[in-house]
């Protein structure tokens, strides 16, 4: 029940000391999230670790253009769209450490038929999603937190293009890691009986 209860505890932290992450912490983490089941065995996941300040600053920009572009498109007020803006910035930079998440669609198994394709791109999805959690619970293993973020999936061609991705890296998600510099909340959970059906 003791490794019940860590594998609970984890939590979403969303600022962080600025302390480094050694690199070969980092090794460790992916070394583990690359240990994850997939579909077919195909291992569709792709990372990419940003560290440098640079690097960091291109995605936000990237991201941020993006989100100011949509939200204008959809009338929202200026504030909102800046208060986005600053947010994106904010938490890139803050992270010690910044990991996109990519489904290389070279890795999903091809099918004659539209619905047999649709399934096998929802089990690449699916497989890239557990390598992410492992990745999670690595690092809350190692002593470091992380947040993840669904951003890539509304601004996946920009990230590509100002990271200069291969076209066949589709960014799935982003996460955050880094040292924590806050205490988590207790966090609200539906009950087994809501959520949960026995036959």
């Amino acid at each position: 029940m003791d490794y019940q209860h860590f594998l609970r505890s984890r939590r979403s932290i969303r600022r962080f000391k600025p302390e480094p992450v050694p690199a070969s912490l980092l090794e460790t983490l992916l070394t583990t999230a690359i240990h994850a089941p997939s579909a077919h065995n195909l291992q569709p996941w792709r990372f990419v670790v940003m560290q440098s300040p640079q690097s960091r600053e291109q995605l936000a920009n990237g991201i941020a253009e993006r989100y100011q572009y949509d939200m204008q498109k959809e009338g929202a007020p200026e504030e909102d769209i800046q208060g986005r803006v600053d947010r994106t910035h904010r938490r890139i930079q803050d992270a010690p450490v910044v990991i996109l998440l990519c489904r290389d669609i070279i890795d999903v198994k091809q099918s004659p038929s539209l619905r047999g394709q649709q399934a096998e791109t929802t089990l690449a999805t699916q497989s890239v999603a557990l390598a992410g959690l492992q990745l999670l619970q690595a690092a809350h293993a190692a002593g470091l937190s992380g947040a993840w973020v669904c951003w890539p999936l509304f601004t996946g061609h920009k990230i590509q293009t100002v990271l200069k991705l291969p076209r066949s890296w589709e960014p799935q998600a982003m996460f955050f890691i880094g040292y924590a510099d806050e205490e988590p909340q207790p966090k609200d959970l539906k009950s087994i009986d809501q959520v949960v059906k026995y036959l």
